[in-house]
């Protein structure tokens, strides 16, 4: 079992960038596939991006590719989402999600664990 906090969110300006952390408890965090998704208000949650294990795999929803960045660090327990030149529908709550199953995918019912989110609010 995993347990995952998200941090960095906040209130950017449009073009700003802004970079969250998620930090997951346990010592097998190296063996899950981690994910970002997010929920803005009144809209289901989507997809944002996913890493594999080692990090040699990444995948994004189209609306990010290009601007959005996922990493992890398996010795620190930690997965990253550096945002750049953000934009007011990125607005929304942020969340972390660890999947223990073994491919990198955007389908919510694949992940396992989920931290309680992080906001980001960008104003146009």
């Amino acid at each position: 079992q995993v347990q995952l906090v998200e941090s960095g969110g906040g209130l950017v300006q449009a073009g700003d960038s802004l970079r969250l952390s998620c930090a997951a408890s346990g010592r097998t965090f190296s063996r899950y596939v981690m994910g970002w998704f997010r929920q803005a208000p009144g809209k289901e949650r989507e997809f944002v991006a996913g890493i594999s294990w080692s990090g040699g795999r990444t995948i994004y929803a189209d609306s990010v590719k290009g601007r959005f960045t996922i990493s992890r660090d398996n010795a620190k327990n930690t997965v990253n989402l550096q945002m750049n030149s953000l934009k007011p529908e990125d607005t929304a709550v942020y969340y972390c999600a660890a999947d223990d199953g073994i491919a990198t995918g955007g389908t919510i019912g694949e992940y396992d664990y989920w931290g309680p989110g992080t906001q980001v609010t960008v104003s146009s």
